[in-house]
């Protein structure tokens, strides 16, 4: 029996979300407070606020409305947000509690597509898209100015730094920038010079000196005093921001002179720093441009000494300015997860493909992340090798690479590899020793990439060049796509799962064709062989894993369950379960011996593509198509030891309450058995209270002690007692009691009063019916019992 509690205690019951990394930012403007601690962007309806040291998000602003946010500005004294929805509601937030101060209407026709506040954290600009430009006094609650003449959509304001000047300068869509005077109510200048959108404005320390950005690949300095160009820089690429430097010596970054300096950000991906005087490009940020690595928006907080930039898939740069050294990252959003896996001797860290060049790590205790460049179009799927330093990766760009993350959680690219003419979707490590990668690729071939020597000793630099991988054996193995390849604890055997519906078995490493396993009505998504037997899993598109014996290829199980395809499946509990994601958003646990699903996990909303198990086997990792990343945790001996003790409760309890009862102590009995919410035990109590022979007074007393709870407790439970004719007498003596000494004011403002009432009132008058008949019976049965009485005889006479 013990055997039996112990084998069963082995099986996984459930597990819990144990965190969540969800997207944060979707695009549109971000910003930090002057202490560089604070970062505020949008995603979607809300304004998120980010702890920059943790990662973590301390407020989610949402105005009432809950339409997308269109625009916000923090204030320069960093206390007033003003955010803008679609609904042409602002917002005034006390963001630091979460909580709105004020809502007012923007009056704009259209939504507000930019705001800028003044210097002095009083004023506010709105630009809107109905070509209008509105001034606010945040302090009187008030409009103050309202500016027409700009052509298109406002996409840009700001205030001169010299509050005195009253100046407010604006953009809209026919690259003019207007110059408005707060004090004339009036348009001073039109400054025309670009060709393009203007992207950025940003002002000289005394206020003499502008520059403007464009997407026509020229940034402008212009003199304020006589609104003229001073200089026209070609900066040879489309610019979204332009940020001047503080006029002081930076020789990292090539300012080695006082004059104007400034800093560009654009579609090539790379900070660029010029010289305004000659315009000459004095420094070049030292990294790769590629896809997804445009920079879309740029800003520098003095203060602080950081500069935050933001790439085109929504990752976040946050850089020392003085020296453009990276601090820290964050992913904003990873739009598809496609694949997902621990990372690290302990699982300290995990590794997201989304549908991107890049790959994300993230460290679990601190949340902190490192975003890797390498591969040229979208990552498919990723392994790990068995120690857990070394992964691999395989992308749509036809290549492979291989990671190494060193003990300070730092990863870089230490080997490539290229061969396949189509996208590899599917890669495996070796599972003894770190030996050889298999990849499976949409042009129906698996490769055995065999890992040189040079990788695996510990003397290799960490700068050097990528090591070259030669393929050692490949081997045309189905007629359609190759969507999942899986290797055996032995290393010996591989398995490949394909779009033709099939898997098949090959020997390692010749590749040689040992069996097919046939059986499956639409393609496999996944093949995986099980940790301890001699047996293969397959997820397939029809809906359905299977699992199959490696020595006759015959199919031992079928579980069913998944109202669309599974596309991933692992074993837990040493082989003895089986864990399966699929398109339909869940995620399902099986117990192969009986075919049962233990579990299904519901907490994504789309396809969950990645699905990865720690080496522990207490925790699981999931990714899916909803951008979300969820950590799971075997919460299974937890539940039991609370269920344990819940009943060694529930006993204890019992017995209590049979003590009580005993000893006629019906007051702590009945709140006792309230307390353990179960309406019989509760109905028990008040059949021992009126089995005393001075029932009726010991019932009144008992019940009207009861805290107010406690009655209410009572009265739901007289509900359910009064539809069983069996146990209506004790409902309606508890009723009586209630209504003969609680106030009707009293009993009215009980919970759920009304719909106790409305469900005692049929079935009582059902059993007042009932009493009527039987009345009307027993007096009947009086009436003929008198009538039935025979008539006294005469008395005999008496003998005489």
């Amino acid at each position: 029996m013990e055997e039996a509690a112990a084998g069963l205690s082995r099986f996984k019951a459930n597990y819990a979300v144990e965190r969540k990394i969800e997207p944060f930012y979707k695009g549109g403007k971000v910003q930090l407070d002057q202490t560089g601690k604070y970062l505020f962007c949008v995603c979607g309806t809300k304004v998120n606020i980010l702890d920059v040291a943790s990662g973590a998000i301390l407020q989610s602003l949402e105005q009432e409305d809950q339409e997308d946010i269109t625009a916000f500005d923090l204030s320069p004294d960093d206390e007033v947000l003003v955010t803008a929805s679609r609904a042409l509601l602002l917002a005034h937030w006390a963001w630091r509690e979460g909580s709105v101060v004020r809502l007012w209407k923007a009056i704009h026709t259209a939504p507000v597509a930019t705001m800028a506040f003044d210097p002095t954290s009083t004023l506010l600009a709105t630009g809107g898209c109905d070509g209008a430009v509105r001034v606010w006094d945040i302090v009187r609650h008030y409009g103050t100015h309202h500016f027409r003449g700009s052509p298109g959509v406002v996409h840009l304001v700001a205030f001169h730094p010299d509050p005195a000047r009253l100046l407010l300068f604006s953009s809209a869509t026919d690259a003019a920038i207007r110059v408005w005077s707060l004090q004339d109510q009036s348009c001073l200048a039109v400054l025309t010079a670009h060709y393009s959108a203007v992207t950025s404005l940003s002002f000289s320390a005394d206020g003499h000196t502008m520059l403007s950005s464009g997407r026509d690949k020229i940034c402008i300095v212009w003199d304020l005093r006589s609104h003229q160009v001073l200089r026209t820089i070609p900066v040879f690429e489309s610019v979204e921001a332009a940020v001047l430097l503080p006029e002081e010596l930076a020789p990292e970054l090539g300012v080695k002179s006082t004059g104007l300096h400034f800093l560009t950000a654009g579609n090539q991906g790379v900070l660029r720093v010029w010289e305004a005087a000659s315009g000459q490009c004095v420094h070049t940020q030292q990294q790769l441009s590629g896809p997804g690595r445009e920079l879309t928006h740029c800003t520098l907080v003095r203060a602080a000494g950081l500069l935050l930039t933001v790439t085109a898939d929504h990752n976040l740069l946050l850089y020392e300015a003085h020296s453009l050294k990276l601090q820290k990252q964050f992913a904003g959003y990873s739009e598809e997860v496609l694949d997902v896996r621990f990372l690290g001797p302990e699982d300290s860290h995990i590794v997201v493909a989304s549908n991107s060049p890049c790959l994300k790590v993230f460290e679990l205790q601190t949340s902190a992340c490192q975003i890797l460049h390498g591969h040229t179009d979208i990552v498919l799927a990723l392994d790990v090798f068995r120690k857990g330093w070394l992964f691999a990766s395989c992308a749509k760009d036809q290549s492979i690479r291989i990671w190494r993350m060193n003990k300070a959680g730092e990863v870089t690219c230490v080997a490539q590899g290229s061969g396949h003419t189509h996208s590899v979707g599917t890669i495996c490590c070796s599972r003894l020793k770190e030996s050889f990668l298999v990849t499976g690729s949409q042009d129906c071939t698996v490769k055995l990439w065999p890992i040189p020597k040079i990788l695996l000793s510990k003397s290799t630099a960490p700068d050097s060049d990528p090591v070259l991988l030669q393929a050692q054996a490949t081997q045309r193995c189905h007629d359609k796509d190759i969507n999942s390849v899986a290797v055996a604890p032995n290393d010996k055997l591989l398995a490949t799962g394909s779009q033709d519906r099939t898997a098949k078995l090959w020997a390692l490493p010749q590749c040689q064709l040992l069996g097919v396993f046939s059986g499956h009505r639409r393609g496999l998504w996944c093949v995986q062989f099980s940790p301890m037997d001699q047996v293969l899993a397959t997820a397939s598109a029809d809906g359905t894993v299977k699992l199959w014996a490696l020595q006759d290829f015959s199919c031992l199980k079928t579980f069913e369950g998944h109202d669309a395809s599974v596309l991933k499946v692992a074993f837990v509990s040493r082989g003895t379960q089986l864990l399966s994601s699929g398109s339909d958003g869940l995620v399902k646990l099986w117990t192969i011996k009986n075919n049962e699903c233990v579990r299904t996990l519901d907490a994504h909303q789309d396809k969950v593509w990645g699905l990865h198990c720690s080496q522990l086997d207490d925790r699981a990792l999931t990714g899916a198509s909803d951008s979300c990343v969820i950590l799971w945790k075997d919460v299974t001996e937890m539940e039991q030891a609370e269920e344990l003790a819940k009943r060694e409760e529930q006993v204890v309890k019992q017995q209590e309450l049979d003590n009580l009862l005993q000893e006629k102590r019906y007051l702590r009995a009945l709140g006792l058995a309230i307390s353990l919410d179960r309406p019989h035990t509760v109905l028990t109590v008040i059949q021992a209270i009126r089995r005393d022979p001075e029932a009726l007074e010991k019932l009144e007393t008992t019940v009207l002690r009861l805290r107010r709870d406690q009655k209410e407790a009572l009265l739901r439970f007289c509900v359910t007692w009064n539809t069983n004719s069996r146990h209506c007498h004790e409902a309606q003596a508890v009723l009586g009691v209630l209504l003969r000494h609680e106030a009707p004011e009293e009993l009215l403002t009980y919970e759920g009063v009304q719909a106790s009432l409305e469900a005692l009132l049929p079935y009582t008058e059902r059993h007042f019916q009932r009493l009527s008949r039987t009345l009307q019976a027993a007096t009947f049965l009086d009436f003929l019992w008198h009538n039935m009485k025979l008539p006294t005889l005469p008395a005999a006479p008496s003998a005489l």
